[in-house]
C-alpha cells in the first residue's frame, strides 16, 4: 500500500463513498444508513452463514493489489457456501484499517468487491469499519440459501462412498512460492503466471451449489490442503478414506513442477488455498457426477473411496502407503 497521500475521511463519509454503492441493490441493506439489515425468509430454504478473516502478512501480502485482496476475501467465503450447497445471497464486511491505507487503495478494494458481486450475484448488507495500529484485518460473513434441511455437512460421509475433487490440486501452494520468490525455476513464464493467479484469485465452484444438496453426502472446500480437509470429513463422519495419489488431478503447471523436482505430490496435497471442493457421494451417482461436470464445465475427478477405518490413507501407484509429514496449513 502507498503512503497516505489521499487520507481516509471520517467513517460516515468513507461508508457513503466506498461501501454504500455496494449495498444499494438490496433494499434490506437500507443503503447502509441503519445499524442492521433485514433478510426475509424464503419458503423452503435455510439461510446458511459462514465467515472468514484475512490478515495482512498472514493470509495475503500487504502490497498485493487491493482488488485482488477483495476478490480473494469474497471468494474464500463463496467457496464455503458452495461446499454447503448454498446459493449466495449477501454479505457483511468488517475491516480494521492501518494508518497508511489511502482512499485510492479503498476504491480499488471496493472495485474488486463490485466485480465479484456482479459475477456471483450477491450484495453488501452491512458491516463495520475501524482504525488499527496493527496490520490490515478483513472479515467477511457470507450468507446463502440452501434447500430446507439439505445443507451439505462435513459429517455425512458413508462407507463405500466415492470421493471426488473439483478442478486441480496444489496450484495455489505453488503460486504462493511464485508470489514469494518471483518464480519457480524450470517453469515457463506462462506456467508461473498461471500458478500465481491460482493463488491470488480462487475460483469458487458455486455453479455446483444447486446440485450438491441432493447429491453429496458430505462436502468441504479445500482451504487448508486436500489431506487436512479430507481429515475433517473423516473425523466428523467417523469413517476412513483411501486415496489414490495417481488419480489426483493436476494442472500442466503443477505436473511441470513435479518433473522439475520443484515439488512432490505430498506437498501438493498438503498446500492450502486451493478452494476446490472435496465431496463424497454414492457409487451409483458416477454417471450423475460425469453429467454434472459436462453441464457446468467444472472438472470433477474421482480420487478414492470412504472406508470403514478411522484414518485417511494415501496410496502410491503400487498401492503402497505414503506417510505424510505435513497434512496442511495450521492456523495456530
Amino acid at each position: 500500500m502507498s503512503q497516505r497521500a489521499d487520507p481516509v475521511p471520517g467513517e460516515f463519509a468513507l461508508i457513503a463513498e466506498i461501501f454504500a454503492p455496494l449495498a444499494n441493490a438490496d433494499p434490506g441493506s437500507f443503503g447502509l444508513t441503519d445499524d442492521a439489515a433485514i433478510i426475509s425468509p424464503r419458503p423452503g430454504r435455510d439461510l446458511v452463514v459462514t465467515a472468514d478473516m484475512m490478515v495482512a502478512g498472514v493470509h495475503f501480502f500487504a502490497d498485493d493489489a487491493p482488488d485482488k485482496i477483495a476478490r480473494k476475501l469474497m471468494r474464500v467465503n463463496l467457496s464455503d457456501l458452495a461446499a454447503k450447497g448454498a446459493a449466495p445471497h449477501g454479505y457483511i464486511l468488517t475491516i480494521a484499517l492501518p494508518q497508511d491505507v489511502t482512499m485510492s487503495w479503498l476504491r480499488g478494494f471496493a472495485g474488486g468487491l463490485a466485480s465479484d458481486q456482479t459475477e456471483f450475484g450477491l450484495n453488501l448488507l452491512g458491516g463495520d469499519t475501524t482504525a488499527t495500529q496493527g496490520p490490515l484485518c478483513l472479515s467477511l460473513t457470507a450468507m446463502g440459501w440452501a434447500p430446507q434441511g439439505q445443507m451439505v455437512r462435513r459429517s455425512g460421509a458413508k462407507e463405500g462412498d466415492d470421493i471426488y475433487v473439483t478442478g486441480t490440486i496444489g496450484d495455489a501452494g505453488l503460486g504462493l512460492r511464485v508470489r514469494r520468490d518471483g518464480n519457480i525455476p524450470g517453469l515457463s513464464a506462462e506456467k508461473n503466471a498461471f500458478l500465481l493467479d491460482r493463488y491470488l484469485l480462487p475460483q469458487p465452484r458455486n455453479v455446483l451449489a444447486g446440485t450438491l444438496a441432493g447429491l453429496a453426502h458430505a462436502a468441504i472446500d479445500i482451504s487448508d490442503g486436500l489431506a487436512a480437509d479430507l481429515g475433517h470429513i473423516t473425523d466428523t463422519s467417523g469413517v476412513g478414506a483411501e486415496i489414490q495419489l495417481a488419480s489426483i488431478p493436476l494442472s500442466d503447471a503443477a505436473r511441470a513442477a513435479l518433473e522439475q523436482q520443484a515439488a512432490d505430490i505430498t506437498a501438493l496435497i498438503s498446500g492450502g488455498d486451493d478452494y476446490e471442493l472435496l465431496l463424497t457421494t454414492a457409487p451409483g451417482n458416477r454417471q450423475a457426477m460425469a453429467d454434472l461436470a459436462a453441464r457446468t464445465g467444472v472438472a470433477i475427478t474421482r480420487i478414492g473411496s470412504i472406508t470403514s477405518g478411522n484414518e485417511a490413507v494415501f496410496l502410491d501407484g503400487k498401492n503402497a502407503r505414503i506417510d505424510l509429514k505435513r497434512t496442511g496449513y495450521k492456523h495456530f
